[in-house]
């Protein structure tokens, strides 16, 4: 069991991982559970080098350097993570405490449940083949969590975005072949991406087949080779050991909308006016998953939630237990991992 103040349910959005230091701030630990295998996946898989212009201090900043920032700031607070497992099952127990079960079994414990999984888990959109099922794990992947599984192997990527783009100039290094299939000659990527993969084209470091769409896959109990079809032409088949096919994730609630929680417009209701506590005391929603008059899906909105949040937390988790305001500019901030922020003191001096 593992046991922690606040249970973040999704650390891939900048609303979760924030709530650690606002958490932390309050001496209040965090533990987080994602469906992706890595803290940030939904900055990272959806649009790392996307920049955006509405964070507070910056001008403009790629969404994957914020989430490497928030991770950061976090750091010094030691946040736990169980990673590559989906909430299911939420309990509330006598003492009023909760107790969240993850697909895979595993089991949490914490007076307080803070959701922030943005629009729900997110899942990978799979191509439309007969037989995709029966190779999954077998050689079809949606998510490259080990890149050294592909080293010496031949890989086929299919997709057209950042993703596809970054992992077919990263295993070019690794793979014995990379082959880059795309259904249009245009890709939706960074174009420095574009612009390095034309170049590892170009020396035959990537084989790069467009327009053209995967239509089979086959093999004898894992993934031997693939079908690929050109516009207007015959299909023909390219052996491979592994075919990855990145074409995105897809948002659903998922188990979260059997808990109980009001829902509404597909979205979490919660109270706007005190907390953003659902209608389940203890239950909180923040981020891009929750709805409320005057609703604005916004990162900084995200930020100005979880500070309320977690104020509210610790009056649950410390009841009647006065909690005083203190602006980090004058208290610090003294991390659980020994470290200790702070702005230099003003130096005490007669002027003669």
């Amino acid at each position: 069991m593992i046991k922690t103040d606040i249970l973040i349910i999704g650390a891939g959005g900048p609303t979760g991982l924030f709530t650690v230091f606002e958490a932390g701030l309050l001496k209040l630990k965090c533990h987080l559970i994602d469906a992706l295998p890595q803290p940030g996946g939904q900055c990272s898989e959806l649009y790392p080098k996307k920049p955006i212009y509405d964070i507070p201090g910056f001008p403009e900043i790629l969404a994957g350097d914020l989430t490497k920032n928030l991770l950061e700031q976090a750091k010094q607070f030691e946040p736990g993570f169980t990673l590559g497992e989906r909430a299911d099952t939420v309990e509330k127990q006598e003492d009023g405490t909760f107790i969240v079960t993850t697909n895979k079994g595993t089991k949490h414990q914490a007076p307080v449940v803070a959701i922030a999984s943005g629009l729900g888990s997110f899942e990978p959109r799979k191509p439309q083949l007969e037989n995709l099922s029966k190779f999954e794990d077998k050689g079809v992947e949606y998510m490259i969590k080990e890149p050294e599984v592909y080293r010496g192997k031949k890989v086929i990527i299919a997709g057209g975005g950042d993703s596809a783009l970054d992992w077919s100039i990263f295993l070019a290094d690794i793979a014995e072949s990379v082959t880059l299939i795309h259904r249009r000659n245009e890709f939706r990527g960074h174009l420095d991406s574009v612009e390095k993969v034309q170049e590892l084209k170009d020396a035959g470091k990537i084989n790069l087949i467009t327009p053209a769409e995967v239509t089979d896959i086959l093999g004898d109990g894992k993934v031997e080779a693939i079908e690929i079809t050109k516009k207007d032409e015959e299909p023909f088949t390219l052996e491979t050991d592994h075919f990855i096919p990145l074409f995105g994730l897809s948002p659903k609630l998922g188990p979260i909308a059997n808990w109980g929680l009001e829902i509404e417009k597909n979205a979490i209701k919660v109270n706007n006016a005190l907390d953003y506590q659902t209608n389940i005391p203890g239950i909180f929603a923040i981020g891009d998953g929750n709805f409320y008059p005057g609703k604005l899906k916004l990162i900084l909105c995200g930020f100005h939630e979880a500070t309320i949040m977690c104020q509210a937390a610790y009056q649950i988790i410390h009841p009647g237990k006065k909690n005083v305001l203190k602006y980090t500019t004058v208290s610090g901030v003294d991390g659980f991992d020994g470290t200790r922020k702070e702005a230099p003191k003003a130096v005490v001096q007669a002027i003669t």
